[in-house]
């Protein structure tokens, strides 16, 4: 008897990995049926970032929410489920621990198994709902907390080939944006204002001439400060555009130019770009215009932008692939905030 022994191929999946409350309802392993998604963003705005308790607050009140109304919305009944994806990291460890009892209880509660999942992976098979994956492929991860080249023989195998050694592309992006006054978070506010500015300032493209595929953005955003404390105490005026144009530009040179790089060295079929940094204009306009004009015969995709950011579909997606490869949990299963690849 398969797992999937139902008339439909359908998995419940939640995310609760940080500051959004996630449940979807997902069938074949590419078809949304439904996918509820309750934001935390404002309440953490006047903090200028994500709160750990604050986001398990809410967790707690939206969860259940989250559940009835995905199975509404999907109009289907628990009976008619296979299975309950759930993320168990990386992120907050509380954030996480509150998806993952809700998992446990749902799946007990309606005699479900429980699939593991990995935040990350799930961000790159979101790319699925686009087009069927096709192996070997790269995937670049850019997100608040990651920044990651990912390489894939086959489904559900991942070989991180470079990472950030120490700011992700996101959190650099939320820290200059503190420092323009910004609202949080301020990744499209950037993008939007480096649109209209020009790359005057010159800053610093860190690691980009080394020979690996690693990343490191935190000396680009300490330049950036600097450059505006420096401006402030000799009361000089900064343009604002120009100072975003510039940032932007040094974050989208060394992650296309060391993305390209991997590509070409690496027999792939097809590049996906997956993660909340993915939705950016600028980004995705470069890197789909190098990949047009150096990687003939590589197809690039990038998740809508309604799934760039953290949602239960893609977790629902990614739960398909390690249900068919026989990856299920008990009820022992506990949140690993600091989850990677080599542990999956």
């Amino acid at each position: 008897m398969t797992f999937f022994n139902k008339e439909r191929k359908l998995i419940l999946a939640i995310e609760s990995s940080c500051d959004e409350t996630s449940v979807a309802v997902i069938e074949d392993g590419a078809k949304i049926i439904s996918n509820i998604v309750a934001s935390q963003v404002k309440s953490h705005q006047r903090f200028g970032g994500v709160v750990p308790e604050v986001a398990s607050r809410h967790h707690v009140e939206e969860i259940t929410l989250c559940i009835d109304d995905a199975l509404v919305e999907a109009g289907v009944e628990p009976s008619d489920l296979s299975g309950v994806g759930v993320t168990y990291g990386p992120g907050l460890v509380g954030a996480l621990l509150i998806g993952i009892s809700a998992a446990k209880a749902f799946a007990w509660a309606h005699d479900l198994p429980l699939i593991p999942v990995n935040h990350m992976a799930g961000h790159i098979y979101a790319a699925h709902f686009v087009e069927p994956l096709q192996f070997p492929l790269m995937a670049l991860l850019v997100s608040g907390g990651h920044t990651e080249l990912v390489y894939m023989k086959e489904t559900g195998s991942f070989e991180i080939i470079g990472e950030t050694r120490d700011d992700a592309a996101g959190e650099a992006y939320d820290k200059v944006g503190r420092v323009l006054g910004l609202t949080y978070p301020s990744g499209k506010e950037i993008d939007e204002l480096a649109h209209l500015g020009q790359d005057t300032y010159h800053f610093p493209r860190a690691m980009i001439k080394e020979d690996n595929y690693d990343f490191s953005f935190s000396g680009l955003k300490s330049s950036f400060i600097n450059t505006v404390h420096n401006a402030e105490q000799r009361a000089e005026e900064l343009i604002v555009n120009d100072l975003a144009a510039s940032f932007q530009a040094s974050v989208i040179e060394v992650l296309v130019d060391k993305t390209i790089r991997a590509c070409k060295e690496y027999p792939v079929k097809q590049l996906v770009m997956a993660g909340g940094v993915a939705a950016n204009k600028g980004l995705r306009d470069r890197l789909g215009s190098e990949v047009s004009k150096k990687l003939p015969g590589v197809t690039f995709i990038v998740p809508p932008l309604r799934l760039c950011g953290d949602n239960a579909a893609m977790v629902g997606a990614a739960a398909f692939v390690e249900a068919e490869k026989g990856h299920f949990a008990d009820y022992h299963l506990n949140a690993d905030p600091s989850l990677s690849f080599m542990t999956i």
